[in-house]
């Protein structure tokens, strides 16, 4: 099937861009907004509007491949590609990359996202990830299209995997409204919650003593408000890199010492920890979560730790793997540019012996969610995010809906 035009419009995410480097240098909040001065290139506010691109593939037959371009909340930050806007990238896409699309031959979704990846270039640089995540949505969906498959056939019949036959674990996450929505978590039994969104110091308090007031009470609120006795979700909380700053980047044995008075404050419930430190390089990064990951298991610690920062594309990926820096890796799909990527990553983490998570970010899209859980269902992953947004039913319900939608479409074509 040969591409026949390539249509963009422009679009809002689920979020926002959000300057990381300010919020956690203590910009002050106030309702929605941050106040002061953005820090990090490229941003006028330090929370501005999340923009997308949808990318609109028509084929020969008439049909139309739907994706959406979209980036991550804190752009800009731990070596990440620099801020998306609609305005600078649809007048590339439209005169740059739609000529190279057209009238190309796309049967194979890996084979096709290969020709835009590492070694492709314009005016002398890479695609922005999010135009090559986009774009890796409209092939995938156009592919599937002409050969009659749902999306997650495509990517485990060109991976050499299965389908799951099962919906998988759901990871939700809270915003800061981290008390209200964790209860809509709670009535729904979301899997994993509730990210909690501890990004400054403020809000890890003092030795630590918000997050860990917040997670007695979360324990507390599970415990007096589930449905049934065996409604067991993990506790994942994301501290971008806040227990590192306060104890000391290198201060192993004072962080694993506060991620033990955790463990018990959660108990019975599993506990993962995501970005507890930033190192500032990804060298450092690996480095030092390595320490870390080793700290906890030889200190018999019942806590999991999350690699997030710096870890952004699949040889990102392989060396954190590598290096043992983390007991799950976040494969935020956003990141890693081509969905085929966020395939590859999964799979990588899973032959090696770590849990893999497929994230991606809460300012993208409808679209880019339900393509998102169709290559996780191809290569499953230990859990998926549910995005995108804060306001946690929304993004639940992209997710469960689309993994019930695939069963029953598997279930019926029997």
């Amino acid at each position: 099937m040969k591409i026949k035009q390539v249509i963009c419009a422009p679009g809002r995410t689920g979020f926002y861009f959000d300057d990381q480097k300010a919020i956690k240098a203590g910009a002050p909040d106030e309702g929605s907004f941050y106040l002061g001065e953005a820090m990090t290139e490229g941003f006028y506010s330090i929370r501005q509007p999340g923009e997308s691109i949808a990318i609109m593939l028509e084929l020969e037959d008439g049909q139309i491949a739907y994706g959406d371009c979209a980036a991550v909340q804190y752009s800009g930050a731990g070596g990440r590609y620099p801020l998306f806007l609609a305005s600078e990238f649809i007048p590339l896409i439209e005169n740059e990359l739609a000529p190279k699309l057209c009238d190309l031959e796309i049967s194979s979704f890996k084979e096709t996202m290969d020709i835009f990846e590492d070694d492709y270039l314009i005016g002398g640089k890479h695609l922005h990830t999010a135009i090559r995540y986009g774009l890796s949505q409209a092939v995938l969906d156009a592919v599937a299209r002409s050969t009659g498959r749902l999306m997650c056939e495509v990517v485990a019949d060109e991976y050499g995997t299965r389908v799951s036959e099962r919906a998988l674990p759901i990871f939700s996450q809270s915003g800061d409204d981290r008390y209200k929505n964790a209860d809509k978590m709670i009535i729904k039994e979301v899997d994993v919650l509730p990210h909690a969104l501890i990004n400054n110091m403020e809000k890890l308090g003092p030795n630590g003593d918000h997050l860990a007031d917040y997670l007695f009470w979360l324990r507390e609120r599970v415990l007096r408000f589930r449905a049934r006795e065996d409604y067991e979700p993990v506790f994942h909380i994301d501290v971008y890199g806040t227990i590192g700053e306060l104890f000391g980047t290198t201060n192993i044995e004072g962080i694993a010492d506060y991620l033990k008075r955790l463990e018990a404050i959660t108990n019975p419930f599993k506990l993962r920890i995501e970005g507890p430190l930033d190192a500032g390089t990804k060298e450092g990064q690996i480095k030092w979560l390595a320490e870390l990951t080793r700290a906890v298991d030889e200190g018999g610690i019942a806590v999991e730790l999350v690699a997030d920062e710096w870890c952004n594309t699949y040889e990102d990926v392989k060396d954190f793997v590598d290096h043992g820096a983390g007991h799950m890796i976040q494969v935020k799909t956003p990141d890693l540019g081509s969905l085929h990527k966020s395939a590859e990553s999964v799979l990588y983490c899973k032959t090696h012996g770590v849990k893999a998570y497929q994230g991606g970010t809460c300012n993208e899209t409808a679209r880019s969610a339900q393509v998102s859980v169709h290559v996780a269902m191809a290569t499953s992953p230990e859990q998926i995010l549910a995005k995108p947004g804060m306001g946690v039913d929304e993004g639940i319900m992209l997710a469960y809906n689309e993994m019930q939608q695939i069963l029953a479409l598997r279930k019926h074509r029997q």
